[in-house]
């Protein structure tokens, strides 16, 4: 297949390695800065204050008002995306790929464990960042890693455990290349970038088992900074193909005590005909080797997981739902300002002066001397593009419509009287675009990011962990011993929140309109009433609280008269000892 390895001179010698993935890094860089340019005016037009910031702003208009629909669409999208994606705590499950992986206690604990480390360890913070990639980049990009942090504690000076666990991790899609010709994300070589302290390398070598290498790096690091202050000017020139991205020169960047990090994933092939399949490859300075292993991934994947918004043909980039609205923003800009520059011109229009006339100010009541062949006229102005509102009013409704985002995802019913169900069916047709793509990105990106924080929590823990959970019958705090076997079960996890968020108002929407038609009266005998009790109550989630029982409510309705009753007969004898005793109620005679 085209683009699963990366072909170099030779992959046996550290300095040729370093400096080939170096040169490809910045190769696969170069040829996205048309694509990169795009993705900055976009930023531009999203957080403008006004059009000097865009590109609007050679437009020849007085008014520079900008009108952000862009980032309106976008927060509306984000809204709606982050609740079909968590609409519910049951948004995790665990399907088991053999009898022992789908029992109740192993579905259990796998579930408990990984709902303890996504709720503590920032999980949908992470996949909020990754949905603002999805809609700014149209390219989201995750990773995972484990966690093992430690504290100082201020009172007694022992070190404390932190967060023990998987954690996701964002990666922004300017800090990673890859080749955009490869079938799928998964086989395409990477290399990721990073910019870190030399305290950041620490900390992550003694929080993070991955960064075990974070030492070695930091000495060579040292040595190279303490070696390049001694050498002249003349002596620090590098290659013309060594530059270090966001600094000015080679002395500022190694004068900043910052290393760059070039993480390599992927295959490697050289001219002599060595073969690496699946090598992790870390470079610092983009001159030094620090780690060159196998993945240790055990199921061969390197962790990243990649999810597109509008996939290109033969083109691993993919496009975003904001990427061809920018024109039609500019256009907005524009029938604004020109809009706004025309009231201008009537609130204060043109004036035309002949002859003899002396200077005047151009105000109220104002006195203007002129002589026998003076003259002032007011120019009249078309004020035909007042009407601008108009098309602005449609050229909004276009974009949201073609973002997938529909009007009456935020609330704001379209012309016309229509009955609920005929509401129901039109936001279900509008909606189609917004859960396709919303179920695209829990298929590429939410499915694959779980699985592989499992697998990396099966790979790292070395003792039990303990978590938190709460009983549902009882609602009392539990904490649950969990080890490495607990974890270890041949299944997947699954996330079903935008799936069940679509099935389940399709649903709930046939069910009404089925029996709320004639339809019923056919079908009423035949309709077991338990059944359609169960089914309404998975369709709701309503499983934890127990509400669903066979003829519960003719026990509770028996249980509840008898009760009546017997709080009826006691008040009759009350009442009947208090006739014949004055006294028995404690009052006197």
């Amino acid at each position: 297949m085209v683009g699963v390895t990366l072909e170099l001179r030779d992959i046996t010698n550290p300095d040729f390695l370093a400096e080939d993935i170096s040169y490809k890094y910045n190769s696969w860089g170069t040829h996205r800065l048309s694509k990169e340019q795009e993705w900055m005016e976009l930023r531009n037009f999203l957080f403008a204050t006004d059009t000097k910031t865009t590109s609007a702003s050679g437009l020849p208009w007085k008014n520079t008002t900008h009108l952000p629909k862009l980032a309106q669409i976008r927060d509306n999208l984000h809204a709606n995306y982050m609740q079909a994606l968590f609409p519910n705590q049951d948004w995790l499950i665990w399907q088991g790929g053999d009898a022992e992986a789908v029992t109740k206690e192993k579905a259990a604990t796998i579930q408990t464990y990984m709902r303890n480390k996504v709720e503590i360890g920032g999980f949908q913070k992470t996949v909020s960042r990754l949905l603002y990639d999805y809609i700014d980049y149209g390219n989201a990009i995750s990773d995972v890693e484990y966690v093992h942090e430690k504290f100082i504690d201020p009172v007694s000076g022992e070190e404390v455990d932190g967060f023990i666990g998987p954690r996701a991790k964002r990666i922004s899609p300017l800090d990673i290349v890859f080749n955009p010709l490869a079938s799928t994300f998964e086989e395409t070589p990477k290399i990721t970038r990073s910019l870190l302290g030399i305290g950041e390398l620490k900390e992550l070598g003694e929080t993070n088992p991955d960064y075990s290498y974070s030492m070695e790096a930091i000495f060579k690091a040292e040595d190279v900074r303490r070696r390049i202050t001694t050498m002249a000017q003349s002596d620090q020139v590098k290659s013309d193909g060594f530059t270090m991205d966001g600094f000015n020169s080679i002395q500022e960047y190694y004068g900043s005590n910052y290393v760059e990090v070039l993480e390599f994933s992927g295959s490697i092939h050289d001219e002599l005909g060595n073969l690496q399949r699946n090598r992790l490859i870390t470079i610092i300075d983009r001159q030094h080797v620090v780690r060159n292993v196998p993945n240790p991934s055990w199921n061969g994947m390197d962790g990243m997981s990649h999810a597109g918004w509008r996939m290109r043909p033969d083109n691993l980039y993919a496009m975003g739902p904001l990427d061809n609205l920018v024109g039609m923003q500019y256009r907005i800009d524009h029938l604004e300002n020109i809009k706004a520059d025309l009231f201008d011109l009537i609130a204060h229009p043109p004036l035309k002066i002949r002859g003899n006339v002396e200077a005047f100010d151009w105000a109220p009541f104002v006195q203007i001397e002129m002589g026998d062949d003076g003259e002032v006229e007011i120019l009249k102005v078309d004020a035909t593009a007042l009407q601008a509102d108009t098309q602005i009013a449609i050229l909004e409704q276009r974009m949201e419509e073609m973002a997938g985002a529909p009007r009456e995802a935020m609330g704001i019913r379209s012309p016309g009287e229509k009955t609920a169900f005929e509401v129901q069916k039109l936001d279900d047709a509008a909606s189609r675009i917004f859960q396709e793509k919303i179920r695209q990105f829990e298929i590429f990106i939410l499915e694959p990011l779980l699985n592989n924080m499992l697998e990396i929590a099966r790979r790292n823990m070395s003792i039990k962990d303990v978590v938190r959970t709460i009983d549902d019958d009882i609602g009392v705090v539990q904490f649950m011993d969990i080890t490495k076997d607990d974890l270890s079960a041949r299944g997947v996890l699954r996330a079903k929140g935008a799936s069940h968020f679509a099935a389940r108002n399709l649903l709930v929407q046939n069910l009404t309109n089925v029996f709320n038609s004639p339809i019923a009266q056919k079908i009423d005998p035949h309709v077991s009433s338990i059944k359609l009790a169960r089914l309404v109550e998975e369709a709701f989630g309503w499983q934890k609280f127990d509400m669903v029982a066979p003829n519960i409510a003719v026990k509770e309705n028996a249980q509840m008269q008898r009760e009546a009753n017997s709080q009826g007969d006691q008040l009759e004898q009350e009442q009947a000892l208090a006739a014949e005793d004055p006294l028995i109620d404690g009052q006197p005679e």
